[in-house]
């Protein structure tokens, strides 16, 4: 296999140019569509933990154990992503690309209808978390396999000299998720609390069936990437692409995971903790942090493709080192600043944390996952890489920050000290692993 140690020594790649202009651009925005529709559907359900699930699906007379029950829930979906990875990386390295994009976005679709679908704890008892877990499996199994697919549909059909861009491009789709569940959120919000909590908060769910439908009609109409006609016309296919990246090429596998966790334990912070964190504990309105988090989004939107375009010129690994540098440094003022209560000071805080912590290797990370693995594994590498760094740290990462700030009786310094732990290990990945952005990838 020709992995990343041996496309560092390759020269630049094919220049694509068996992909139109047009399909390139369809391609790119239909990707961008679909990446959109799977975030927002993962990601109202983190919202909805903080707000709503803690009270209706998990209640308690202790809020701070129902708290943490409704973040335990939100990391079973990241538990679910790994097997994803696998089950869809498998089928996507061995029939495509374009019908497993097609098949998640259904998978992801499904299950986030049904979750505003369900009766709550008050209606069915026990039943509710557990319908509730399960369905979070479902989006979690989904959301695995979509993002490999969706990068790879860019990465593979676009120039060599230009897979940072294109590939941060896709990743738009993450805080265009963001925008629209933060949104939902807020516009449900509006309505008196006895009716947001009564039926109000389900909107956002079922909302998912129209977008699912606007980016599987989308997604119907792609064509198959260069790389992977490439592989089924030599019949290169690996027989079990899991068990070969595992047993044959277990450290860039081992590099693809240490890049995701810094970066997704961030956004976790910022995006999800925080939201419990200065509502409970700081006991301002939910609309501060909500804005301060959709503003954050609106700033990604340019910063994101901006890291992409500069990791084409400067390189993959100097921007990784810079974020981990950033999210060292950060990780205390964080919650310094966070704790002023001043809702300025609050949105300032978040739109920095989100574009340095998270946006810079969320925006290179995109192609630098994909290089790292020849095209016949690329599916299964680059997504079993994500969904497994994700696992071990965005899961877990609001659990483990709610236990740490009961732990610590209110304070916030473990926490910090867990960001900066994870920041290390995302460093030594990123100074370990093969620069990439100018070679040859299949």
């Amino acid at each position: 296999m020709a992995s990343a140690a041996t496309a560092t020594e390759a020269s630049l790649g094919p220049d694509r140019s068996d992909v139109s202009l047009a399909d390139r651009r369809q391609i790119v925005w239909s990707s961008v569509i679909g990446t959109t529709v799977e975030w927002y559907d993962f990601l109202i359900y983190g919202t909805a933990s903080a707000l709503v699930f803690n009270k209706l699906f998990f209640p308690s007379v202790d809020p701070v154990v129902g708290t943490i029950a409704a973040f335990g829930s939100y990391a079973v979906g990241f538990l679910a992503r790994p097997l994803g990875g696998i089950v869809f990386g498998h089928f996507g390295d061995k029939i495509g690309r374009k019908a497993m994009l097609s098949l998640t976005i259904i998978i992801m679709g499904l299950g986030t209808f049904l979750i505003g679908c369900l009766p709550t704890y008050a209606q069915i008892g026990l039943w509710a978390p557990i319908l509730l877990v399960t369905l979070r499996l479902v989006q979690g199994i989904g959301i695995g396999g979509e993002w490999g697919g969706a990068v790879l549909m860019v990465v593979e059909s676009v120039p060599t000299e230009r897979r940072g861009f294109f590939g941060s491009i896709v990743q738009l789709g993450y805080p265009l998720g963001v925008i629209l569940s933060i949104g939902a959120f807020a516009l449900a919000g509006l309505m008196p609390e006895a009716e947001f909590l009564a039926w109000g908060w389900r909107l956002p769910f079922l909302a998912s069936a129209f977008l699912v439908f606007v980016g599987l009609f989308i997604r119907l109409r792609l064509h198959e990437t260069p790389s992977f006609k490439r592989v089924k016309q030599q019949a290169a296919f690996a027989k079990i692409p899991v068990m070969e990246i595992l047993t044959e090429h277990p450290r860039t596998f081992l590099k693809a995971v240490g890049l995701k966790v810094s970066e997704i334990a961030y956004v976790s912070v910022v995006t999800v903790f925080s939201i419990s964190y200065v509502t409970g504990k700081l006991g301002l309105p939910r609309g501060v942090v909500l804005n301060g988090i959709l503003i954050a989004a609106i700033i990604e939107l340019f910063t994101i493709p901006a890291f992409g375009w500069l990791s084409d010129r400067f390189g993959r690994r100097p921007l990784f080192v810079a974020a981990c540098v950033f999210s060292i440094v950060f990780a205390f003022p964080l919650f310094q600043l966070l704790d002023t209560r001043d809702p300025t000071i609050i949105t300032l805080t978040i739109a920095v944390a989100l574009s340095f912590g998270q946006g810079i290797m969320f925006g290179t990370g995109a192609a630098w996952m994909s290089e790292l693995f020849d095209a016949r594994l690329r599916y299964s590498g680059a997504s079993l890489g994500f969904q497994v760094g994700a696992a071990l740290s965005g899961g877990f990462t609001p659990l483990i920050a709610a236990a740490l700030l009961t732990w610590a009786s209110g304070a916030t310094w473990p926490i910090s000290i867990y960001l900066i732990v994870l920041a290390c290990v995302t460093l030594l990945a990123a100074l370990s692993a093969p620069e990439t952005a100018r070679c040859q990838i299949d």
